[in-house]
C-alpha cells in the first residue's frame, strides 16, 4: 500500500503542475487578511511562508540548474513564477481542505510503512534507521511532525486522486475511429508522364511576351526586404606591402616547417604478421602457386585489412624490412620480412613519391604566413584609434580618407554572401544594425576590422524586369512545360474516365494495401493523401513540376490486422484514459478550490518574497 501511494502521489503532483493558471483562478478578486506564520487560508488549510519559500527556493534552484544563470526573485516575479508556486501550494492547500472534509487521513501504520520504504531514511542494513531519519529532516529544515503532517496529508490527497481517477475510460468509438483513421489502406493504379519526356517545340518569347508574363505574375519576382549599408574596412591583406619580413625569420619558420616542406618517399602498406619463419614461408608459398589470395589469408586469421593497414610509411617507420617494401612494385607482396611483432607478409598497395620543397620556392608562402600574422597585428593596434574618431564623431568616410580604410556600399540580405558579406562577423552586425545606431569597430575572422552605417531599408518590391529578364525567361519555359504537362495529363484523364479504365497500352503502375503515410519517390507528394479523398472507381488528375499522374482507386480496405495496429489501438486507448482522467481532475480540483474560498494574505506575502535569498 505504500508503495502504491507513494507512485500515485507522484502522479498528482504532475498534473496539479498542470492546473497553475485554474489554480491562481479561484483568488484573484479575494479580500486579503493579515497574518504571520502564513501566506494563503484555504478552508481549514493553511499555506505557511515557510512552505512557501521552500517551494521558491526548490524553482530557483531548478531554474539554475537549467539556465546557468542566477535567478532573482525580481526575475522570478518577472516570469510570473512567484504566483505559480503560490498556485500550486493553494491548489495543495484545497485538496487537503477536501480530505479533512471527507474524514480521510494515514493511520499510524501505514505511516511506518510509507517511513520505512524511503531510501534515505534507511540503515546499511536496509531497515528504517532513526538516526538517518532525523539526520535526513534536519538537513532539510524540517522536524518529525511537520514532515509526518505533511506525508499524512499527501497521502489523503492520493486517496481523493485515485477516487476520482480509477475505472476513468473513454468509450472505445473514439479510439476505434482514430484506429480506422490511421490504419486504413488504399489500393490504386495510374500511370505518370514525366515532363523530361515533353517535346516542346522550340520558341522564344519576344520581349512584349516575358514583359507581359513579368507583369501578370510579379509576386514570382520579388526582392526581399534590403539593407543599403555603407561599410568602413581595415584588412591585414590591404598592410601585407608596408611589412618587411628579416630572412632569418623565413629562415627558422622553414625549418620548423620541415614536415611540410620536406615529404619523405613513402609506401602505402599493408602488413599480416605469424607466429613463425616457417608459417611465414608457407603462406608466401601459397600466394606464389595461387593456393590463396592476401585477403584469404588475413581472413583465415580473423583479421580484416582495416586491422592490418599501416596507412602511409617512410624507410623509417619499416625497419630492417624498408628496403625490401621499398623496391617491390605496387600491388606485389613481399616477404617473409622481419617487424617488431615477428616475420610478416607486406602488401604494397601505393607508392608516394618525395616531395622536397626548396626554400627559395617556398619562400613566398613563409613571407605572406609572416606578413599577415604581422599584419593582423597592425590591424589591432589601429583599431582603438579608429575606434576613438568615431566616438568623436568621424564619419566612414572620414575614416577611408584619413586612415585608409577600404569603403563600399552593399545591398544586404539574409541571402547575401559575397565578399565581406561571406564572413559570419559581418553578417550578424547586419542584421542587427538599425537606422538609430552609430558605427562601431568589429573584427571578421580573417583578423579584418570594419565599422557599418544603415543608409536605408528598401521594402519588398518587385525586381526590375531588366535585371529579372533571365529568370522570368526561364519561368515562362517552365510555365510553358507545366501547360503541356497539364494538357497531356487531362487528355489522359478524360480517355482514362471515359473508357473506365486505362488504355491496353498504358504503362500502368499499381500499389496494393498502402496507409495515408506512405510514400512513393518518383510521384506528386500529394498523390497519396488524394487517393484517399476518392471513391472505389474514381479517377483523378495529380500533378507537380516533375510530373503529372492519373490515379484510379481500385480498392478501400480496412486496417492490417496486425501486432503493430493491436500495440497502436492500446497506446490510443491508454492515452485516451488518461487525457479524460485528467480533465476529469482538474475539474473536481477547480470545484474543490472554489468551495474552499482561498484568501490570501498580500502582507505576509510580500514580506516572504522581500526576504526570499
Amino acid at each position: 500500500m505504500a508503495a502504491g501511494m507513494k507512485h500515485l502521489s507522484k502522479t498528482f503532483v504532475w498534473i496539479l503542475m498542470g492546473m497553475l493558471i485554474v489554480g491562481l483562478a479561484g483568488f484573484g478578486a479575494v479580500n486579503f487578511t493579515s497574518s504571520s506564520s502564513s501566506v494563503a487560508t484555504v478552508g481549514d488549510e493553511e499555506v505557511s511562508i515557510g512552505n512557501y519559500v521552500r517551494e521558491l527556493q526548490r524553482e530557483q534552484r531548478a531554474l539554475q540548474a537549467q539556465t546557468g544563470q542566477a535567478m532573482p526573485m525580481s526575475q522570478m516575479t518577472a516570469f510570473g513564477l512567484d504566483r505559480a508556486v503560490l498556485g500550486r501550494l493553494i491548489s495543495l492547500a484545497a485538496l487537503d481542505h477536501e480530505a479533512k472534509s471527507l474524514g480521510l487521513s494515514l493511520g499510524d501504520e501505514n505511516l511506518i510503512e510509507e517511513l520505512a520504504a524511503i531510501d534515505a531514511f534507511q540503515g546499511v542494513n536496509g531497515q528504517f534507521d532513526r538516526e538517518a531519519y532525523s539526520f535526513a529532516l534536519r538537513n532539510a529544515g524540517l522536524s518529525e511532525k511537520e514532515f509526518e503532517e505533511d506525508l499524512r496529508r499527501e497521502a489523503a490527497r492520493t486517496i481523493v486522486q485515485n477516487a476520482v481517477l480509477t475505472g476513468t475510460k473513454m468509450p472505445a468509438t473514439l479510439t476505434e475511429t482514430l484506429t480506422g483513421y490511421i490504419g486504413a489502406r488504399r489500393s490504386f493504379s495510374y500511370v505518370q508522364l514525366n515532363a523530361a519526356d515533353i517535346a516542346l517545340t522550340a520558341e522564344a518569347p519576344s520581349d512584349a511576351d516575358l514583359k507581359a508574363f513579368y507583369e501578370a505574375n510579379q509576386e514570382r519576382f520579388m526582392l526581399p526586404e534590403t539593407k543599403v549599408i555603407t561599410y568602413a574596412a581595415l584588412r591585414p591583406s590591404a598592410l601585407l606591402d608596408e611589412i618587411e619580413v628579416d630572412e632569418a625569420q623565413l629562415q627558422r619558420l622553414f625549418e620548423d616547417r620541415a614536415d611540410q616542406y620536406q615529404v619523405p618517399e613513402r609506401r602505402l602498406v599493408e602488413r599480416l604478421v605469424f607466429a613463425d619463419e616457417e608459417v611465414a614461408a608457407s603462406a608466401k608459398a601459397q600466394l606464389e602457386t595461387g593456393g590463396a589470395t592476401f585477403e584469404s589469408l588475413v581472413e583465415a586469421r580473423g583479421l580484416t585489412l582495416q586491422d592490418i593497414d599501416m596507412g602511409d610509411v617512410t624507410m623509417g617507420d619499416l625497419g630492417a624490412a624498408a628496403s625490401d617494401i621499398f623496391a617491390a612494385e605496387v600491388g606485389t607482396v613481399a616477404g617473409p620480412l622481419p617487424s617488431d611483432l615477428g616475420p610478416a607478409l607486406y602488401r604494397v598497395n601505393g607508392r608516394l613519391e618525395a616531395q622536397i620543397t626548396a626554400f627559395e620556392d617556398a619562400k613566398p608562402d613563409l613571407i605572406e604566413e609572416l606578413a599577415s600574422d604581422r599584419a593582423r597585428r597592425l590591424v589591432e593596434t589601429q583599431s582603438e584609434d579608429i575606434d576613438d574618431m568615431l566616438a568623436g564623431g568621424a564619419t566612414l568616410e572620414e575614416l577611408a580618407t584619413e586612415s585608409g580604410l577600404e569603403l563600399a556600399q552593399i545591398n544586404w540580405t539574409e541571402e547575401t554572401s559575397d565578399d565581406i558579406a561571406a564572413y559570419e562577423g559581418f553578417r550578424a552586425a547586419a542584421a542587427a544594425v538599425t537606422a538609430d545606431d552609430f558605427p562601431e569597430v568589429a573584427f571578421l575572422d580573417d583578423g579584418s576590422l570594419f565599422a557599418l552605417r544603415l543608409d536605408e531599408v528598401l521594402p519588398e518590391r518587385p525586381e526590375p524586369f531588366e535585371e529579372a529578364k533571365d529568370k522570368v525567361l526561364e519561368a515562362w519555359q517552365a510555365d510553358r512545360l507545366a501547360n503541356a504537362l497539364k494538357d497531356q495529363g487531362e487528355e489522359l484523364l478524360a480517355q482514362a474516365v471515359s473508357a473506365g479504365g486505362f488504355a491496353e497500352d498504358a504503362e500502368v503502375s499499381t500499389e496494393s494495401g498502402l496507409t495515408r503515410t506512405a510514400y512513393i519517390d518518383t510521384v506528386p507528394a500529394d498523390l497519396v493523401s488524394q487517393v484517399f479523398e476518392l471513391e472505389v472507381g474514381d479517377f483523378r488528375l495529380v500533378q507537380d513540376a516533375d510530373s503529372a499522374v492519373v490515379v484510379r482507386l481500385d480498392a478501400i480496405l480496412p486496417p492490417e490486422a496486425s501486432d503493430d495496429m493491436a500495440l497502436l489501438t492500446q497506446a490510443l486507448q491508454a492515452q485516451l484514459d488518461q487525457s479524460l482522467a485528467q480533465e476529469l481532475f482538474q475539474a473536481y480540483a477547480q470545484d474543490v478550490q472554489t468551495r474552499a474560498e482561498p484568501r490570501v494574505d498580500q502582507q505576509a506575502l510580500n514580506a516572504a518574497q522581500a526576504n526570499f535569498q
